[in-house]
């Protein structure tokens, strides 16, 4: 979408910010006035300032650590289309100048690649390593004479908060190297999981955990005993891998055992499936790829290097901004609210709606468009709604129909507000009878038409009536009359299936007359007919709209009328 020119930045700018920190499927700049816009902002950032309250403040996540990036990386977004610069970042990467100290090395971004960036950044090096992608906090350790003597948060790379109290109070943090040696490290803290396998659990909330443990005034034993630490560099260390790998082993850490050479045999694609399937003591995004050789500390910045490269994890959830609800109303009268999104990816899946499943589900989440949803896959193949994330500030009319006015006996024939429970009747019975070529887009087209008015309208549509439909030619109209005139000749069976009966209205049991005929009490006496369905079925056979489609089909030669 766009947005008026007189608060957007520069095109160009704008689009090349934007394509670094969307989640995949995000629009653009929001389709809305500026003061809308400005409402909107603000109520987002809000909101991520009382998530940010909670898992910092309370160690607390009320939100998935994927959902919360894209959410901020959506208010920058947002802050982009208004001209204003995107400053937000999480509180984990806040710098208060009071408590806060400068990295004794940079802490370095990391770009974001995809697999064809992958291949174009192996193809040019040699000499790569591969780690996995720690999914925790940030922090630089300093060691003099081979005591700790700082621990700054990842902050904005150059700067962070001092942390170093509270790493002397973790059990994974050694206050003491058994060399007596200057040492500046980097890694991640990360909340222990057992056995966590990323691919069946994607949402662990490992990194708010530790988050959370890292901001609490007075965590205790147990909590401080939950992170644990991988070092990922040593960027003082020896020049070459090999040996900073083994020295860091001599060091007690286990960085070796998750950094592997890159070859022919085992490649990045190789070592990403392993990680993402294979079990792990901590949560992981996705895996880093890295030069052996790199420059000397002192040109290190806080950019993403040229010498190391991300490649995450498809994202378990995506966020989605609703474009609009439109409610469905099924053959037997179930009203079915379903949402379309602007386009999201998962799992190189394109998503643009989604079922809410009921209207009692939609009432409770109170759907409206610009609400933004978390989608994700069940089973990594249907994509459902999970939560409503927030809802958007300004709330959209909207009016459902009514569930009184639907049930299984309702818009039998054309009506107000029939429509919708028509056409999925027609499309069931087409479906039941056989009759092949005649879909959803048929059935509209002849209701639109004036030519199907109920259920059993169409058979008395001849060629030359068929003919009159647009987009209904010689041929297919000789298809139509062909596929309706088969359609007489179905099992009884099939027919009682088309005209809907309910579960337990047997052919078996006897022709039309014979099941109309039966009674409450004998229904119930049926095996696997309860109070409920025996009340459904008599209430069918006994309508009088469905007795005289009955005589109709009896006029018809119809088997079993």
């Amino acid at each position: 979408m766009t947005t008026t020119h007189s608060f957007r930045l520069p095109l160009l700018a704008i689009a090349l910010w934007l394509a670094l920190i969307s989640p995949a499927g995000a629009n653009t700049c929001p389709d809305w006035p500026e003061t809308r816009l400005e409402r909107e902002v603000q109520a987002l950032a809000e909101q991520i300032a009382l998530w940010d309250l909670s898992y910092h403040g309370e160690g607390v996540a009320l939100v998935e650590d994927t959902l919360y990036d894209q959410a901020v990386a959506r208010l920058n977004q947002w802050q982009a289309c208004l001209g204003q610069s995107p400053t937000y970042r999480p509180l984990q990467n806040v710098v208060t100048t009071s408590t806060s100290r400068a990295h004794p090395a940079a802490q370095t971004g990391l770009e974001k690649t995809d697999e064809a960036g992958v291949r174009r950044f192996t193809t040019r090096r040699e000499n790569l390593w591969i780690q996995p992608k720690v999914d925790g906090v940030a922090v630089t350790l300093r060691y003099v004479a081979g005591e700790l003597v700082e621990a700054v948060s990842r902050g904005d790379g150059e700067r962070g908060q001092d942390w170093t109290a509270r790493a002397r109070a973790l059990p994974a943090v050694p206050e003491r190297l058994p060399e007596a040696r200057d040492a500046i490290l980097q890694g991640e803290l990360y909340w222990r999981l057992e056995e966590h396998v990323q691919s069946r659990s994607p949402e662990s909330g490992a990194r708010g955990l530790v988050a959370g443990a890292m901001a609490q005034q007075s965590p205790d034993d147990a909590v401080l005993a939950q992170v644990g630490l991988f070092v990922w560099d040593w960027p003082d260390g020896p020049t070459d891998m090999a040996s900073r790998l083994s020295g860091l082993a001599a060091l007690g850490f286990d960085t070796a055992d998750y950094t592997y050479p890159l070859d022919d045999t085992r490649d990045a694609a190789y070592w990403r499936r392993h990680w993402f399937d294979a079990p792990l003591p901590f949560a992981t995004d996705g895996v880093v790829i890295k030069q052996a050789e790199r420059p000397g500390i002192r040109r290190w910045s806080s950019s993403p290097p040229a010498w190391a490269v991300a490649w995450k994890y498809p994202p378990a959830k995506a966020l989605a901004e609703v474009r609009g609800v439109e409610f469905r109303i099924g053959r037997t009268g179930r009203i079915t609210p379903l949402v379309w999104l602007y386009p999201v990816e998962l799992d190189g899946r394109r998503i643009s709606r989604v079922s809410l499943g009921s209207l009692e589900r939609w009432q409770d989440w109170d759907v409206r468009p610009g609400d933004q949803l978390a989608v994700e896959l069940a089973g990594q193949t249907i994509p459902r709604a999970s939560s409503v994330v927030w809802h958007t500030r300004e709330r959209a009319e909207l009016t459902p129909p009514v569930p009184e006015r639907y049930h299984l006996l309702s818009c039998l024939s054309l009506a107000p507000a029939c429509h919708a429970q028509l056409l999925a009747r027609l499309v069931h019975l087409g479906e039941r009878l056989g009759m092949a070529g005649v879909g959803e887009g048929t059935w509209r087209a002849l209701i639109d038409a004036g030519l199907v008015d109920d259920l059993l309208a169409w058979q008395r549509l001849g060629r030359a009536d068929l003919r009159q439909v647009p987009g209904i030619g010689q041929a297919r109209a000789e298809a139509l009359a062909q596929a309706f005139g088969e359609a007489r000749h179905a099992s009884f069976a099939a027919w009682l299936e088309a005209l809907g009966t309910p579960p337990g209205g047997d052919a078996r049991l006897g022709d039309w007359e014979a099941l109309s005929n039966m009674s409450v009490d004998e229904w119930r006496a049926r095996p696997g007919v309860g109070e409920v369905r025996a009340d459904a079925l008599a209430a069918f056979f006994g309508d009088p709209q469905i007795d005289a489609f009955a005589t109709q089909l009896r006029a018809y030669g119809v088997a079993g009328f």
